[in-house]
């Protein structure tokens, strides 16, 4: 079988803008500070995108949903990750797994990670067994450790959908 992996990181600080509101992994987040970004700045959602596209050596997200472009101002990420699907899909891959890790000091994500594993299972049409969500912090290092954002890692794999 023909397999692929990809990695995919993303970084967004905290936003001091009350009418943002925090999404991770397509599911809004009550009661936490909303991230800073062009779009709704789901850092899951586009690490996993980059991932997504990394592994069919198709670049990354800059280069289909460019973080310039006034159209994506705002945007659900949902929209990019069903762009870079489509991408892969294309190109005859399929997602086998997704594994990503949070790193930083909130939000907590144990009471949302069934629903965000769920929410990524759904976008990506797998099932919720083939997602893994996991979090930590960085012991107080770096802007994760001082509490001034959040960075993520997503690493995917893909399966040729035609095997030989």
């Amino acid at each position: 079988m023909d397999v692929r992996v990809g990695q995919g990181v993303d970084v967004h600080p905290f936003s001091s803008d009350g009418d943002r509101r925090l999404v991770l992994g397509g599911v809004r987040i009550p009661d936490e500070p909303a991230l800073a970004g062009h779009s709704d700045a789901d850092v899951i959602l586009h690490a996993t995108v980059d991932a997504l596209l990394g592994a069919a050596g198709l670049g990354d997200i800059g280069t289909l949903f460019g973080s310039e472009d006034p159209e994506y101002a705002g945007a659900d990420s949902q929209l990019f990750l069903a762009g870079a699907l489509s991408q892969i899909e294309g190109q005859g891959w399929q997602v086998g797994n997704i594994d990503i890790t949070l790193i930083g000091l909130r939000p907590r994500i144990g009471p949302y990670r069934d629903r965000i594993c769920g929410s990524l299972a759904t976008l990506l049409g797998i099932t919720p067994a083939q997602v893994n969500l996991k979090a930590t912090t960085s012991d107080g290092l770096g802007f994760t450790g001082r509490g001034e954002g959040v960075a993520c890692m997503a690493t995917v794999l893909l399966q040729s959908a035609h095997p030989a």
